[in-house]
């Protein structure tokens, strides 16, 4: 059994069932969920001296550079709790993040990379037959998740909307960008015999579930070896 901690990178289109699987990962081996997102609003939010540098940043409409990024990744998986290990969401996002990722993580996490591959088609059909309630946020879907009645929200009667976001276009658009970013990770990676590829495909008589078992399976296979 390996004695490093296990930090669980998992990539994934938008729509591909990342989320879905994040948290069945984090529950089955007890280990914290790192959402970069949140991350950055703790920092920013309690004025930590790498939250200040942060905002700085943003408040002229820059990117936050790599490294401040990394430090606060840095310090929020050197907390008690991470101790068992940590799956990162959202995170890396370039070739250039995955290389700061790895300075700080070699020494002390096994690292193991799953990347649920999903085609653009599917990923399309799930984010457009999504429908949200504008007054209480419940979110349906037109083939997966259908209202009891077409276009009402079953909870408070509204009228179900289209996200902006959820609109083919969009959905086109953000996949193109991910599919370029992700490229270089996935390479990166598989140099280093970390990646994982899953079929995040809903297979017919297993679904969600057949995908979950094939998560897990790799992610004990690496974290035993």
């Amino acid at each position: 059994m390996s004695t490093q901690t296990p930090l669980v990178i998992l990539l994934g289109a938008p729509g591909s069932g990342k989320g879905t699987q994040a948290a069945k990962i984090v529950d089955k081996f007890d280990i914290v969920h790192i959402s970069t997102g949140d991350i950055f609003r703790h920092n920013v939010k309690n004025g930590t001296p790498i939250g200040r540098k942060a905002k700085g940043f943003m408040d002229e409409g820059q990117l936050v550079p790599d490294e401040i990024v990394i430090e606060m990744l840095r310090e929020r998986i050197e907390e008690p709790d991470c101790q068992k290990g940590v799956l990162l969401d959202g995170f890396p996002r370039t070739l250039a993040q995955a290389e700061a990722l790895e300075s700080i993580t070699k020494e002390t996490y096994e690292v193991v990379v799953l990347s649920l591959e999903v085609s653009d088609e599917t990923v399309v059909t799930r984010l457009t037959g999504r429908r949200s309630c504008p007054k209480c946020s419940a979110i349906y879907h037109i083939t997966f998740s259908p209202p009891k009645e077409e276009d009402k929200c079953d909870g408070c009667g509204n009228t179900l909307i289209v996200r902006d976001d959820d609109t083919e276009k969009t959905v086109r658009e953000r996949l193109a960008i991910f599919r370029g970013q992700v490229g270089p990770i996935k390479e990166f990676y598989k140099k280093r015999d970390l990646l994982t590829e899953i079929d995040g495909e809903a297979i017919s008589g297993g679904g969600v579930e057949s995908i979950t078992k094939k998560c897990l399976e790799a992610l004990q296979e690496a974290v035993a070896s």
